[in-house]
Formats: C-alpha cells, structure tokens, sequence
C-alpha cells in the first residue's frame, strides 16, 4: 500500500510485510510538500483497498511498478477527491509516495487543479520526470532518493504558478478549522459565488466539500491521538452537531460507517 492516505474494513486487507520508510522534504518545501513514504513491498499477492478523500495531492512515483487495475497508471497521481477510491495491486511494489498541497500541486503541475479533481492521472501526462525515475532507481538508500526528489521539486516548483492570494487564504482557513463559506467570501472581499467559482478552478473542489474533508482528515488525527475518545466525544470534538452527522459524513466520504473502519488499527493516513 506504501501510505496513499487509506481507510479500509479491517477485515478487507492484511498489510504486506516490507519496507516503509518516511521522508521530511527540505524545510523550503514545507508549504508545497507534506511528506514523502518510500516503500519496498514484496509480492504478496493480490489486494485491494479504498482511498479516502484528504487534504492532499498524491503522486506516487514507482520505481519498481505492481501490477493495478485498467484505471490506476503506472505512477498515478490522484487529484482531491470528495469521493472513496477503490485500489486493486498485485505484485512487487517500489517507489515514493509524495504527498502534495494544492499550493505545491499548482505551482509543480502547471494546470488548474480543477483537471485532477476525482481523477487519476499518469504523471507522465504532466511532468517530463521519466529521466527522475530513472535516477531514483539508480540511487544507493532512500535518503539519497529523498535529497533527489528535494532538488527536483524546488527548481520545478520555483518556475512554477501561484495560487491566486484570496484562494490561498481560503484554503488555509478552511483547514485550520470550521468556517462558514459565505463568511470566508466577506472576508476576502469576495461573493459566495466568485469564491466558489475561483476556488474549485485552482483547487478543484468547492470551498464547502474542502471544508468537510477537512475535518474528515482532523477525526482521523484525533482518531490515532485518543483512540479511547467515544464516538459521540469525537464528534462534539471535530464540530459535527451529533455522532448521527459525524457517522453520515464519514459514510459519504469513506464508504464505510466509523464502526466498520475501527480505531485506530484501521486507519491509514498520510503523514502532514
């Protein structure tokens, strides 16, 4: 699986055994690049799994590629989603999973994000980072691997487009925490409906459904920092009205109801 950022039922999968590593990107790309996870997993046979909605953009760079279903590439990259994804893998699995804020994601695909929304994308059909693969394959340890992909992402990013300033502040306070959209839109100095239009053009999903994953991704979190909360403490926590709305949205973006993803052990996140 190698860290795509996963909810799954328990009883659906059993992890392979093998190498998972974490990366830090270089402080410089602190706001573009949230991690890196290297992976080496032997084949264990075939699996699959969901791709939760997050905060993130994922590209997976494959070294050594498994086998995947028609509509996964060979190193995909997945654009936000307001929807579950289905995975299904066979074979050896080598590579770097780099996970990717829409900031950094802009600046590095050079597209409105708009075009990767719920879609999965081979990276070959954006990036010239055939000559990259290669050199990563070639690489002695994974903190060498690491350092390359560090050099390539900042003189990328650095000709790169920025989001416009207004789609950033909203970005972020839609992440930090509640807000209402229409309150956002005031205070931009923009109406609910230029913010909506803006916003889903440069980061591919509307401000309210951002909002919501959002929170989705800080249950997770707290999720594995109090595994013992109740479901009901959780959801007073994360700002749902109820444990009923707590357990409609995580249907609706997950697929799964929360008793049948578990706590933690059942919880596969990308690291921030």
């Amino acid at each position: 699986m190698g860290g795509w950022g996963l909810v799954v039922p328990r009883r659906h999968i059993v992890r392979a055994p093998g190498e998972r590593i974490l990366g830090r990107p270089h402080p410089v790309l602190a706001a573009h690049v949230s991690s890196y996870v290297a992976h080496d997993l032997p084949d264990a046979g075939a699996n699959s799994w969901q791709v939760t909605p997050l905060s993130v953009l994922t590209w997976v760079i494959d070294i050594d590629a498994p086998a995947r279903g028609p509509d996964v590439p060979a190193s995909p990259v997945l654009g936000l989603r307001d929807r579950p994804l289905r995975v299904e893998q066979a074979g050896r699995s080598r590579g770097i999973v780099v996970t990717l804020t829409p900031l950094g994601s802009y600046a590095l695909f050079g597209i409105p994000l708009r075009e990767l929304a719920n879609s999965v994308v081979a990276a070959s059909d954006l990036l010239p980072a055939g000559s990259l693969t290669g050199r990563l394959a070639e690489a002695v340890d994974w903190p060498e691997r690491f350092r390359l992909l560090d050099e390539y992402l900042a003189a990328r990013l650095a000709r790169g487009p920025e989001l416009a300033a207004p789609v950033r502040y909203a970005w972020d306070r839609l992440c930090a925490g509640p807000v209402r959209v229409d309150l956002l839109a005031d205070e931009i100095g923009w109406s609910r409906q230029h913010l909506n239009v803006r916003f889903r053009e440069q980061i591919g999903l509307n401000p309210r459904t951002v909002g919501r994953i959002a929170r989705l991704n800080r249950v997770l979190a707290l999720l594995d920092r109090a595994p013992s909360l109740s479901w009901a403490e959780v959801a007073h926590s994360s700002g749902y009205s109820d444990q009923a709305h707590l357990v409609r949205e995580f249907r609706a973006l997950t697929g799964h109801s929360p008793t049948e993803v578990g706590k933690p052990a059942g919880l596969f996140v990308s690291p921030r």
